[in-house]
């Protein structure tokens, strides 16, 4: 039984979090999109907007150990309608153990029930098959593949999207 838990971010957390979206070999070969603001999630922290109503961080854990970082923002879907956007990078040691699946099924349950948006969607790397295959078992239904949506080592990417809707969740 995997007891992944969901919470929030804390100081002693920004570390770790720092590594994982800025050190090439923490982050791995689909998270690592080069060099950025090292001091950005610092100061998401001391601003006070780890989480707002655009969107946040949390840190799935296991036994009280970070095993990474999720995130989701607000992407607007339509002329009046809005959706979720997800993402997950866990730390290398986390990886391949089902910790992603059940963090990535845990922040669905909690979006839905504390905002009211009716989509979570999330894109990977066509060629990443450890996180399409996690996307999957967490609910997520793939809708298609975006050509050329993302660049990352120095190359456009085709990404596999997934989503979840409030009513796939009633069909479990």
């Amino acid at each position: 039984m995997n007891d992944v838990v969901l919470r929030p971010v804390l100081e002693s957390d920004l570390d770790l979090l720092e590594a994982l979206t800025n050190d090439p070999a923490t982050a791995g070969e689909f998270q690592w999109f080069g060099w950025h603001d090292a001091g950005y999630l610092r100061r998401r922290w001391r601003d006070g907007s780890v989480i707002t109503t655009e969107g946040g961080l949390l840190i799935p854990s296991l036994d009280g150990a970070v095993l990474g970082l999720l995130s989701w923002h607000r992407s607007r879907s339509g002329p009046s309608s809005y959706c979720w956007t997800m993402g997950l990078v866990l730390r290398p040691e986390a990886r391949g153990h089902g910790h992603g699946t059940e963090a990535q099924r845990l922040l669905v349950q909690y979006l839905f029930a504390h905002t009211q948006l009716n989509r979570v969607e999330a894109t990977t790397d066509v060629d990443n098959r450890a996180e399409n295959r996690s996307l999957e078992k967490a609910g997520f239904t793939r809708e298609g593949v975006l050509r050329g949506y993302t660049f990352r080592d120095g190359a456009w990417r085709d990404s596999a999207v997934y989503s979840v809707v409030r009513s796939d969740l009633e069909k479990r």
